[in-house]
C-alpha cells in the first residue's frame, strides 16, 4: 500500500510539474503559471484573434474595447483601450494572465495587483510569429503556431503571385489614420507590401508607424494610394493632395471599415490582409 501511495504520489508531482507553463515576454520578463491558463483576458484585437485561432476562444473571459473577431468573442465584458482598461473590472473576472501590448498603460498597476501580465509586441512579420509561438507556448499547445504560421505565409505567398507584373514595384502611401500617419517600410503592413513586389514611400528610418507632414506624400507622389474608404474620399479636400496623381488617376484602394481591420491588424488574419490587396491590385491593372 505504501509503495502504491508513494508511486500515486510521483505521478501527482510530475503531472503538476508537466502543467507549468513558463514563457517569456517582450519585456524579457518570464511569466509562469502553475498550468496552461483557462481565463485569459486580452487587450488588443490582434491578441484575441491569434487565441482564437490556436483554439482557445473559450478560454477568453474578457476584451477590449475593439475586438470583434472571431463573432463569438463579441458577447464577451469589454473592458477599454490601451489607454483606459478598466482595471477593477479585469481584476474581478479573476484571469489567470492578461495579454497586452508594450504601450497599455495598465501593466504596472496590474501586476502590483498581482495579476500576471503577458507583454508581446507586433510592429513587424518576426514580432507576430514570435508572437503566435509565445502564446501557443502559453496555452499549452506549443505545435500549433507552426500550423498557423505555415497558412499564412501560404495565403501571402498566393497573393504575391496574383499582382500583376505591371504593379510591381510601384510605390505605394498606406494610411493608417488621417493625421496623417503612415505604415512605413519597417511594418508588418510595409512587409506585406514588399511580399506582394510593391515598395513603400515612408522608408523604414521613420519608424513602423510615423506621423507624417502631409507635404511629404504630396512629394512623394505615391503611384497608388491605400486607406480607409472615408479618408479616401476626404484627400482631395486636404491642402495640395488634389495634386496626388494616384488620386487623380483613381489609383487608390479603398476599404470598408471591416476589410481594413483586417489589414491593420498584426495577427492570424495577415494572409487573409494579403489577399485583400492582392484584389485590389489586380482590379486597378484593370482599369489602368
Amino acid at each position: 500500500m505504501n509503495r502504491l501511495l508513494a508511486l500515486w504520489f510521483a505521478l501527482c508531482l510530475h503531472a503538476m510539474a508537466w502543467g507549468q507553463v513558463s514563457v517569456r515576454d517582450d519585456r524579457g520578463v518570464t511569466v509562469s503559471l502553475a498550468a496552461a491558463p483557462q481565463r485569459i483576458v486580452s487587450l488588443l484585437p490582434s491578441f484575441t484573434e491569434s487565441i482564437c485561432a490556436l483554439g482557445a476562444c473559450a478560454r477568453l473571459v474578457g476584451i477590449d474595447r475593439f475586438s470583434n473577431w472571431p463573432a463569438s468573442v463579441r458577447n464577451l465584458p469589454k473592458l477599454g483601450g490601451l489607454d483606459d482598461a478598466q482595471i477593477e473590472r479585469i481584476v474581478a473576472l479573476r484571469p489567470d494572465v492578461v495579454l497586452a501590448a508594450p504601450s497599455a498603460r495598465v501593466i504596472d498597476r496590474l501586476e502590483a495587483l498581482g495579476v500576471k501580465v503577458l507583454v508581446l509586441d507586433s510592429k513587424s512579420h518576426t514580432d507576430v510569429q514570435r508572437a503566435l509561438h509565445t502564446l501557443a507556448r502559453l496555452l499549452g499547445t506549443p505545435d500549433a503556431a507552426a500550423v498557423l504560421w505555415a497558412r499564412i505565409e501560404r495565403e501571402i505567398g498566393d497573393a504575391a503571385a496574383r499582382v500583376p507584373p505591371l504593379l510591381r514595384g510601384k510605390r505605394v502611401y498606406f494610411e493608417v489614420d488621417a493625421a496623417p500617419y503612415g505604415a512605413g517600410a519597417a511594418s508588418f503592413i510595409g512587409q506585406t507590401l514588399v511580399r506582394l513586389g510593391l515598395a513603400n514611400v515612408v522608408p523604414a528610418e521613420l519608424g513602423p508607424f510615423p506621423k507624417l507632414n502631409p507635404e511629404f506624400v504630396v512629394r512623394a507622389q505615391p503611384d497608388i494610394v491605400i486607406a480607409p474608404e472615408r479618408s479616401l474620399a476626404d484627400m482631395p479636400k486636404r491642402p495640395g493632395w488634389a495634386s496626388l496623381r494616384a488620386l487623380q488617376a483613381g489609383q487608390t484602394c479603398g476599404f470598408a471599415s471591416d476589410r481594413y481591420e483586417i489589414l491593420i491588424r498584426p495577427g492570424p488574419r495577415m494572409g487573409e490582409a494579403a489577399q485583400l490587396l492582392a484584389d485590389c491590385l489586380v482590379g486597378l491593372e484593370r482599369t489602368r
